[in-house]
This record gives C-alpha cells, sequence and structure tokens, in this order.
C-alpha cells in the first residue's frame, strides 16, 4: 500500500488533535504515548513563559504539573497549517485557550481565563504513527492603538 500526502497530512493532524484532545481531558498516558519515545531522539518543549525543557523526563513532569493545577482546559485551534516531508510535519496553529483553576469560596469551577498563544508542533513518523518531537508555544500580546491616550500596553483594542 503506498501512503499519499493526503492520508499523511489527514494522520498528522489526527495526531495533533489527539494532543490538544487528552490535555483537554487531563489524560496523562495519552499524552505520554504521543510523545517521541526511540530511546535516541531528546525531546524538547516550550511553554509560554517557560524556559525551554529537554528531555523526556522534563517534558513529561511539565505536563503533569500542567494538569495536577489545570482544573478545566479547552483549546481552540484556529489557523492550522501543516508542512509536511516523508518523516517530518510541522504543525502551526493559534491556540485559543480557555482555562480555569481551584474554585474559590465553595463555587463549582475557579475563574475562566482565556489567553491567545501560536503553537508550532514538529512531529516525526513512527512505527506507531505520528509523534510529537518537539512543541513550542509563546503568547500572543495584544495590540494597541498609539493614538488612544487611554490604551495600555496589554489591553486589546476595540
Amino acid at each position: 500500500m503506498t501512503r499519499t500526502r493526503e492520508a499523511d497530512r489527514a494522520a498528522v493532524e489526527a495526531a495533533n488533535t489527539a494532543f490538544y484532545e487528552a490535555m483537554e481531558q487531563g489524560d496523562f498516558d495519552t499524552v505520554t504515548d504521543l510523545w517521541l519515545d526511540d530511546g535516541a531522539t531528546e525531546i524538547s518543549c516550550v511553554h509560554p513563559g517557560w524556559p525551554v525543557l529537554t528531555g523526556r523526563g522534563d517534558v513529561l513532569r511539565s505536563y503533569a504539573l500542567i494538569m495536577a493545577n489545570t482544573d478545566y482546559i479547552q483549546f481552540f485551534l484556529t489557523d492550522v497549517e501543516i508542512s509536511l516531508t516523508t518523516d517530518v510535519a510541522v504543525v502551526t496553529c493559534t491556540e485559543n485557550i480557555l482555562s480555569g483553576g481551584p474554585p474559590e469560596d465553595g463555587a463549582e469551577l475557579g475563574p475562566l481565563v482565556g489567553q491567545l498563544v501560536v503553537a508550532t508542533n514538529v512531529f516525526r513518523r513512527t512505527s506507531e504513527g505520528w509523534k510529537v518531537w518537539s512543541h513550542h508555544g509563546s503568547p500572543v500580546i495584544p495590540e494597541t492603538d498609539p493614538d488612544d491616550p487611554g490604551d495600555t500596553p496589554g489591553r486589546p483594542t476595540d
């Protein structure tokens, strides 16, 4: 059976979607399974505001910490683009994130916070399918209008 470019693109898109769905569900085992683990290649991850994490232990520990301290998270992906070679794929997207921490004062859910992050996910083909090799997320700083004296840096414009 010959692999087609369309089939590879669909498989990469499915792996990328599975990565975010596992995060939303707090499914650490699936997140772990989605990361490359060939024993020879270092994986890397940059969460917004974090230093570069290198190595399977540090990367997976970061996801365990995020999941343990996030009661709710949902990703709405936009601007998804996939670049593909034979065995490597690069997915860029905008993560429109809605998250919440622990409830306060007997509330059912903690305060929700929205955030925009641009992400690059690098996948590598393995015998078990496409696996995450590297993830890099950078926060999107809202634009301000320099002609509006009421505008402050970091505050979105109307």
